[in-house]
């Protein structure tokens, strides 16, 4: 089974304008993303999806530097954007990231990735449309998904919401979900980048834990929010963007 991860990744972000290339510690966003996401075990491709728009084309040099494939399509079918990815690459089972989770954590997709190859569900995922379903921090989402399932949405999925989101399709559909939850709910927990109160807080994650390898997890990172609770201030305020269903 091919396993690849599929970032989607573009500069023209309406709350930061090019986070993805903001640096932190002296690499961009773009770059901590990947190489965390290359410690995985078992993902055997890394391919970011960005835009045919010349503005990306940052985003394609940066990752053929990082040694990453490169996918680009249209900016608001990302839907397309990462059926192409997948099937230019070959791949059996997709799993999806977003470029804005620079704390992406390897440990949690192995174990997303091998509960997914050891039962047979449409999608496992530890996020999902429902916050009630939640329990990692958000920043650390992972779904993971078959290519035949991606096809399937691809063919099907008509609404605007359903090919820009990706997988809200699959959701809506399929009754072989499965919501991986964590023993512990850190659910409350922003480690997403989409705001300035968000990078503020991973540069300071960055500067506790970030010794210029990338050793540090999930657990490491509570254990700094435990013995620095200030941290959590800094983007408690953040309002996750909703998801439109409407034009």
């Amino acid at each position: 089974m091919k396993i690849g991860a599929i970032v989607q990744a573009r500069m023209g972000s309406t709350r930061l304008f090019g986070k993805v290339m903001k640096q932190i510690n002296g690499k961009t966003v773009l770059e901590h993303v990947i190489e965390r996401v290359r410690q995985s075990a078992l993902i055997d491709v890394i391919i970011i999806a960005t835009t045919t728009h010349a503005g990306d084309d940052v985003i394609e040099s940066q990752a053929i530097r990082c040694g990453a494939e490169v996918f680009r399509g249209s900016e608001e079918d990302v839907l397309s954007r990462y059926y192409y990815s997948a099937k230019n690459n070959n791949l059996d089972a997709v799993v999806r990231i977003t470029s804005d989770c620079p704390l992406i954590d390897s440990k949690v997709l192995d174990e997303i990735i091998n509960y997914y190859q050891t039962n047979e569900y449409d999608i496992v995922t530890n996020a999902g449309l429902d916050a009630l379903n939640r329990t990692y921090p958000r920043g650390l989402d992972t779904e993971v998904f078959s290519f035949r399932v991606l096809e399937y949405a691809f063919t099907n999925a008509v609404e605007k919401y359903q090919r820009e989101h990706v997988t809200p399709y699959i959701y809506e559909k399929s009754n072989k979900i499965f919501y991986y939850k964590n023993k512990n709910d850190y659910s409350n927990y922003r480690w997403t980048l989409d705001t300035v109160e968000d990078f503020e807080l991973i540069s300071e994650v960055y500067k506790h834990l970030y010794n210029g390898t990338h050793e540090f997890y999930m657990k490491d990172i509570v254990e700094l929010f435990e013995h620095k609770p200030e941290l959590y201030n800094i983007n408690a305020q953040v309002e996750q963007k909703k998801l439109n269903i409407r034009d």
